[in-house]
């Protein structure tokens, strides 16, 4: 299907009373081309690599970050700082905004200026080479919008090109197992002291995180039933378990390490509502999750991980674990009473 015209596209949005995300996907579009196709008009494109633009969105102060996938959304206030570059992974270490970003997906960027009143009034926004959203930054009430003004006056790049050429979008990567190497996959894990090992060993094996876990099974990875998320969450609620709790794509991970309070189903969502802390979460998209227990030289790290139908992804929560400060004893209390999917179902 041929893509609509710069015109076309700003004639659609001006009549939209869809979210831009769902306008995009009804017209057959990325939301990276609904923004490209403003250029000019209220939108000016930035540049996207993380060792230019992290560097000036450090000095914006108090904001908001959004990274999403397909089912969640993680959008967290506070200031981006500690910033670490790198060509294959870097980060953001604020003690608010904590991000782990790998660079080479961060294709497009654009600043959008919005002067009508109705929604939020700046936000910058980053893309991958198949026009879907990476990370988005918006301000807060207190943010100093002149000061925003002036970074994206310095991260424009000066192309006024209303379209894009975008790659297509890769399939997500369905489950890799290979039954043949289980012993040899178990064997492995149990000598695991880190968990950042983990992925280097089962990507050795030709295998990935969720082929992993059905063949490793338990004690290392037990499959709970999927409705078993939702518990954990209000298991959670009212500060009564500290988590990490992460959201990804393939260009960003972001993580909310603290007490998670109020909780209000919406719909297919379930969403957590506090005030500097917002998880958005398709419920009905939840397809498979496991107990994960990997080995560190700390002791074993445990994990709540669901993933959609096709194998992607959804989130991952942990106890909460920072230096000195530890509350990994009552999150596994908490998933003891998860309920485990029957064997023959798993």
């Amino acid at each position: 299907m041929e893509k609509q015209s710069p015109e076309a596209i700003r004639a659609a949005l001006a009549d939209a009373t869809l979210r831009s995300r769902d306008l995009a996907s009804k017209m057959g579009l990325s939301e990276a081309d609904l923004l490209a196709a403003q250029v000019g008009v209220g939108v000016t494109r930035i540049a996207a690599a993380p060792d230019t633009l992290m560097p000036a969105v450090c000095g914006l102060g108090e904001v908001m970050a959004l990274t999403r996938n397909e089912s969640a959304v993680h959008e967290r206030t506070g200031t981006y700082e500690d910033w670490h570059p790198g060509n294959h992974a870097a980060m953001i270490l604020g003690p608010e905004i904590d991000l782990r970003i790998f660079p080479s997906h961060w294709v497009h960027g654009f600043a959008v200026r919005n002067d009508s009143g109705k929604g939020p009034p700046r936000s910058l926004q980053i893309f991958d080479a198949a026009g879907d959203a990476i990370h988005k930054i918006y301000p807060r009430d207190g943010t100093d919008l002149d000061l925003w003004d002036r970074t994206v006056a310095g991260l424009a790049t000066g192309d006024g090109s209303q379209t894009l050429s975008l790659t297509s979008r890769r399939p997500t990567e369905a489950a890799k197992l290979r039954p043949e190497l289980a012993e040899d996959l178990r064997s492995a894990w149990a000598k695991m002291t880190d968990t950042h090992q983990f992925l280097r060993m089962v990507s050795k094996m030709k295998m990935n995180r969720l082929g992993a876990y059905r063949i490793a099974g338990a004690p290392f990875a037990t499959a709970l039933a999927p409705e078993s998320l939702n518990a954990a969450l209000l298991a959670c609620g009212n500060g009564a378990v500290p988590i990490m709790l992460f959201v990804g794509n393939p260009g960003c991970i972001q993580i909310h390490a603290g007490a998670i309070h109020a909780l209000k189903e919406m719909g297919p969502w379930q969403n957590v509502l506090d005030p500097r802390f917002n998880l958005h979460l398709r419920l009905d998209q939840v397809h498979e999750v496991w107990l994960v227990d990997k080995p560190t030289k700390r002791g074993t790290a445990q994990s709540i991980e669901a993933f959609d139908a096709e194998g992607g992804l959804i989130l991952q929560m942990f106890g909460y674990r920072k230096e000195g400060a530890e509350n990994t004893e009552a999150f596994a209390d908490m998933a003891e009473t998860l309920a485990r999917l029957p064997k023959e179902a798993s």
